[in-house]
């Protein structure tokens, strides 16, 4: 057919289903003829599922699929994820003394006539209450392990911010059905090799079973083998490991906790000598994994690190290592060839971007899309907008390292300037006599808000002076008092995480 296009995703997992799924429902794929998409996995490469956390965005993406949230939580094991908890992250723990703050997903109440956040520098630091909790009722909700919704509401509505913890390998089996009933066409084999044309582009592929396999664009979620965007087209990597240290992961399930426990509604990540530790709540068993720095820790003393965390134990023996090198490509869309999740870029498991990058360039991509022309015309402005979301999320994992107290030789490396990209430090150094503001950031490139960053900033007890703001600052000391009874009363009308979790599993 004349105008036709066609769209070749190498590689399943979230990233090459998620895309998939986006493609075919952006383009209303049944109803439109002149585009087809097929997407081969390697039967061969499972995927881990050890339990994995989202961001918010994930809630828009889920209903824009047309996926339901209630038989995604229950198909998934998923949990309501309100925020992070960070443990131990400001100072080394000394004689049993531990230090902690929650990064909410909720943004601060606002009001016009209210500076709250100069409000809240301006009183005394040892009285305040820790910021988070003075400007969002959310703290204290996931603190007292309530869900973000009473289950009244329809799916993805509710009165507070949230996203998920679920199992990967099972929201891959949901995306791929929902794929493949989009229009999604869907092959296992394994690739061979990409065969090049005279112009360095991608020829053909070449499948083990289904032999030649060809495309206008081709779309590698080949995962950290990047087959295509690193092998095939030798795109260059740029490592961030001069900035973010962290190289290796331990990967492993453990028994949830028993029906009777509370049921935590955020990840946890406790840091250690040589970086941190993940614990995430599935419904019924525990993702936790052990995020470190192999030119500051070796694998035996990460083993023993993650065995002594609770509840791991033996597990620690049997955690899968990962191994990983934080950076992207600058140029992720080369040609005819796009890489989207790992094989463009990965810099850690902290604030699980990981998702979110797929999100984003999914979205790119179908916008970007053109069936007439070549197929790279918007090449260069993907590769741009990539870049700057890469770079600015690097800025903000290195907020979380660079603010700490702690004494050990990983942690005062990611405290020293060499170690600091220049623009974070210019905003460091800016924000020294202002908190952050939406004028600080431009959205489109941008994975966290102003907000996000004044969470670690006052979390991590980083020193703003006190300013002046608008006029009304002792309305802002009323507003603390509605939080404080909005809170109380959110406490007492949302149902336990648990709960809730279990009236959605069965149906109720």
């Amino acid at each position: 057919m004349e105008g036709k296009r066609e769209i070749l995703i190498v590689g399943g997992g979230t990233a090459g289903w998620l895309t998939a799924c986006y493609l075919a429902k952006f383009f209303d794929l049944p109803r439109h003829p002149a585009l087809s998409i097929t997407l081969v996995e390697d039967p061969r490469i499972g995927i881990a599922g050890v339990g994995e956390g989202a961001f918010p965005t994930l809630r828009s993406t889920l209903e824009f699929l047309g996926i339901d949230e209630f038989a995604f939580i229950r198909e998934t094991a998923a949990t309501f994820k309100q925020g992070i908890r960070f443990d131990d992250w400001l100072d080394t723990p000394v004689d049993g003394r531990h230090s902690h703050f929650i990064h909410p997903f909720e943004a601060p109440l606002y009001a016009h006539d209210a500076n709250l956040v100069s409000h809240w520098l301006s009183q005394d630091k040892a009285s305040r209450p820790p910021f988070a909790e003075a400007v969002t009722i959310q703290q204290r909700v996931g603190q007292h392990h309530r869900g973000p919704k009473t289950g009244a509401e329809p799916g993805f509505a509710a009165p507070l911010n949230y996203a998920y913890h679920f199992d990967a390998a099972r929201f891959s089996a949901i995306l791929a059905d929902r794929a493949r009933t989009l229009g999604v066409v869907h092959h296992q084999d394994r690739l061979l090799h990409a065969a090049m044309d005279q112009t360095g582009t991608i020829d053909h592929l070449q499948f083990e079973r289904g032999g030649e396999m060809g495309a206008d664009l081709y779309v590698d979620c080949t995962g950290l083998r990047s087959e295509l965007i690193g092998g095939a087209l030798a795109e260059p990597f740029t490592s961030v490991k001069h900035i973010l240290f962290n190289d290796r992961a331990l990967a492993c399930h453990v028994p949830g906790p028993t029906a009777d426990a509370p049921l935590p509604s955020y990840t946890l990540a406790a840091a250690h000598e040589a970086g941190w530790i993940w614990d995430i709540g599935l419904r019924d068993k525990r993702g936790v994994g052990c995020v470190y720095s192999s030119a500051h820790m070796s694998e035996d003393r990460a083993r023993a690190v993650l065995a002594d965390h609770r509840g791991v134990g033996e597990a620690a023996q049997d955690a899968r290592l990962i191994s990983f090198e934080p950076g992207y490509r600058a140029r992720q869309w080369v040609g005819n060839c796009v890489a989207v999740g790992m094989s463009g870029g990965f810099v850690e498991p902290l604030e699980s971007t990981g998702i979110v990058v797929i999100e984003a360039a999914a979205a790119m991509i179908a916008e970007m899309f053109p069936f007439h022309g070549p197929v790279d015309a918007s090449a260069d402005r993907f590769n741009m907008l990539m870049t700057a979301r890469y770079d600015n999320l690097v800025n903000f994992l290195k907020l979380h390292y660079c603010l700490s107290r702690r004494d050990e030789t990983y942690w005062r490396e990611n405290v020293d300037p060499a170690s600091i990209p220049p623009s974070l430090q210019t905003m460091l150094d800016r924000w020294r006599h202002r908190p952050p503001g939406r004028f600080d950031f431009l959205i489109d490139v941008e994975t966290f808000s102003f907000f996000n960053y004044q969470y670690i900033l006052y979390g991590m007890e980083y020193c703003t002076e006190a300013v002046g703001g608008p006029a009304g600052q002792s309305d802002a000391g009323s507003m603390f008092a509605r939080i404080r009874n909005f809170s109380d009363q959110a406490i007492r009308e949302l149902p336990s995480h648990r709960d809730l979790i279990e009236a959605i599993n069965m149906g109720t």
